[in-house]
């Protein structure tokens, strides 16, 4: 009965278009109208009815040389539009709690403002003694090991934009100054692919730092762990590495982000 008043207000045709294109997966990329008919287990002439409607609407695209279909760009419109609509905050704040309780490490995701880097999203560590900062903190981009990731997105001609000046801004004890060196660290930072920071901005408090990509291939976001030790320890620096990667992946991949075959 219970069944029978959840289901007597679904639209027979829209459940089987919706059922037909998630017949659709990495392993059956492109299917002839048979394969889609034995997948989706419709009557035959139900199945054709929904396939040219599908195709009709651009949701589905023949190729007229195989007479095979595969998913249009119209479902792809529908989910770009959908992730567009999100910031890193909302997609990556469930991650960084996994990876806070996987590597043990507060975890935090921070994007570039002009000269600043934003922390927009933070997790602590169950225990941590060490200074924590805030969502909405800034600090200089050229400081921190965060900020040197952020900077590998910039070309030449963007970084001399943002530092006209061949002494960098700042006045504090051990701050880097000269911007020729630090655009030769970031420079290394990015055929690196990530910063390992010792000691970078705190002394005694280390990180690991992975870029985040959106859809247009843009670094548009870090994630990061804060080690609480003055090196990373040489018997854990592989585990935590991979899992900082796998989390900027991860949150990559919710903003459209399609990483490129190696």
């Amino acid at each position: 009965m219970a069944n029978e008043q959840e289901t007597r207000y679904l639209v027979p045709g829209l459940e089987r278009g919706l059922q037909l294109l998630m017949a659709f997966s990495e392993q059956h990329r492109d299917l002839t109208f048979a394969e889609m008919h034995r997948l989706v287990g419709m009557p035959k002439a139900t199945a054709y009815r929904v396939v040219q409607t599908l195709e009709y609407l651009g949701f589905l695209e023949r190729n007229p040389r195989t007479n095979t279909f595969s998913l249009g760009m119209n479902v792809l419109r529908l989910g770009f539009e959908y992730i567009a609509s999100l910031d890193v905050a909302q997609v990556g704040q469930r991650v960084i709690e996994q990876l806070r309780d996987s590597s043990q490490c507060s975890s935090h995701l921070a994007i570039r403002d002009g000269r600043d880097i934003i922390y927009v999203a933070r997790v602590s560590a169950a225990g941590s003694r060490v200074n924590q900062v805030s969502i909405g903190t800034r600090l200089p981009v050229h400081c921190t090991s965060l900020g040197r990731v952020l900077l590998t997105d910039l070309s030449r001609a963007e970084y001399e934009k943002l530092f006209p000046d061949a002494r960098l801004p700042g006045n504090v004890p051990g701050q880097l100054y000269d911007r020729e060196a630090l655009w030769e660290m970031v420079q290394q930072d990015k055929v690196r692919g990530y910063v390992i920071g010792e000691s970078f901005f705190r002394q005694g408090i280390s990180s690991i730092v992975w870029p985040i990509y959106d859809r247009s291939g843009r670094v548009a976001a870090v994630v990061s762990i804060m080690v609480p030790a003055e090196e990373v320890p040489s018997t854990d620096k592989r585990r935590l590495l991979n899992e900082v990667r796998a989390a900027a992946e991860k949150i990559s991949g919710f903003l459209g982000y399609l990483a490129k075959a190696s």
